[in-house]
């Protein structure tokens, strides 16, 4: 229990905080009967939060968007079909602005192709996350330490292209979560938490799709993430699964000429994470312990479960069936319109049912390359007045190695 003190406490200034505020807002004008809330909440969530300001920008999606610097997030896969030889990106998002002035991501991508016929691409990005200056007390208030609480994850991608139209590509990934710095949560010494996870993902694409006199470029992407072990904050046996991810979608770019383009995307994402359970209740409504540290369960199922069986439980352990199974579900989509393969304009929506979280929120951002050099950037828009994640802002740079050389081989050819 003390873990989940910690993990609760401290992780409420992540992604996760934006959507408790909105649901207490929420519940002051809605009944439970309205609006059954059961969120699946995980350690590390830093992870699932949109890294780059190309993908924010289109309602966070990113599975089968064209490949870049920031696919070791979206999907390895892609990696394979990235046009360059090599490239990378750095990104920067202030969070949760709102509520806090000091957090931040920071996150670091780039990739390279290799072999004789460029189809092996290798990957790595390091994802840093701060969660400011936070002063620690005591149950009456004295101040026991102050610390800044860090979360980073450092990952290794490799892609390969399987034919002209698949790739597949696998990433490893470590995760240190350092949220107390030692100090102790009732009596128990706290730790940094860590995790060695990995991704395995696929892309499917078919460019060049002849409709009348223009050309489309169809893809599929599909990617589970952040395979790995639970973690724990404490020296206690209790332990919490990493966001744990299914994410698929589909692409499709009209070219309407060789200076016009227009791409749609969807992504639709699930964790794969047991659901809280239901738990029996006595008559004073307090949980009935079952005599095995945990609670008798009334609806679903026993979530203290290992890495594999809760991914195959998350399936169908939800205690309100098959409907809030659907309900756990997040889809988004994004549009993307490039001008001469230099200005892009980009706008998305994201959408997390009510009782499973309730983020909802519109993006919009625009993008421009010149040159080695690119520039994006997205502002979030909730459809909620008065929410933690209003106003924004993620900003990337990337640098392009390719246009670099040719542009180093033009002025030598003149020369």
């Amino acid at each position: 229990m003390k873990n989940k003190l910690v993990l609760t406490a401290l992780t409420a200034f992540t992604f996760c905080a934006g959507s408790q505020h909105v649901l207490a807002q929420q519940n002051q004008n809605q009944t439970a009967e309205t609006i059954q809330i059961n969120t699946i909440t995980t350690a590390v969530p830093f992870l699932a939060i949109t890294p780059d300001a190309r993908a924010g920008a289109m309602g966070d999606v990113g599975v089968a968007s064209s490949p870049d610097a920031a696919s070791i997030h979206w999907n390895p896969g892609k990696l394979a079909f990235v046009e360059n030889d090599m490239g990378f990106a750095v990104s920067y998002t202030p969070w949760l602005r709102k509520l806090v002035p000091d957090i931040n991501l920071a996150y670091l991508s780039g990739y390279g192709r290799f072999g004789k016929k460029k189809l092996q691409t290798i990957g790595g990005s390091l994802r840093y996350f701060s969660l400011g200056d936070i002063t620690f007390t005591d149950n009456v208030g004295n101040v026991i330490g102050n610390f800044r609480p860090n979360e980073f994850a450092l990952d290794l991608a490799y892609s390969r292209k399987l034919s002209d139209f698949i790739s597949m590509g696998i990433a490893l990934r470590y995760v240190n979560s350092n949220l107390t710095g030692g100090i102790s949560v009732e009596g128990a010494a706290t730790k940094a938490a860590n995790a060695v996870a990995g991704d395995v993902g696929l892309y499917i694409t078919k460019p060049n799709i002849k409709i009348g006199d223009m050309k489309s470029d169809f893809a599929f992407g599909l990617v589970i993430s952040n395979i790995g072990n639970k973690v724990s904050y404490t020296n206690t046996s209790e332990k919490d699964f990493i966001p744990i991810n299914l994410r698929l979608g589909p692409s499709y770019k009209i070219n309407f000429d060789e200076f016009n383009s227009l791409a749609v995307m969807v992504d639709i994402n699930k964790l794969l994470v047991p659901t809280p359970p239901t738990l029996a209740r006595d008559s004073s409504g307090n949980p009935i312990p079952d005599g095995n540290g945990y609670y008798q369960i009334d609806k679903g199922k026993n979530p203290n479960v290992s890495v594999p069986a809760g991914i195959i439980q998350s399936f169908g352990d939800a205690p309100g069936g098959a409907a809030e199974e659907f309900r756990e579900l997040t889809y988004s989509i994004g549009m993307e319109y490039w001008y001469n393969k230099m200005f892009a304009v980009r706008a998305g929506y994201f959408n997390e049912h009510a009782s499973k979280g309730n983020r909802k929120y519109f993006t919009l951002g625009a993008g421009i390359r010149y040159n080695v050099f690119g520039l994006d950037f997205a502002y979030l828009v909730p459809t909620q007045q008065r929410h933690p994640l209003e106003n924004t802002l993620r900003f990337t740079l990337t640098f392009d190695f390719a246009n670099l050389k040719a542009k180093k081989d033009k002025e030598g050819g003149a020369e």
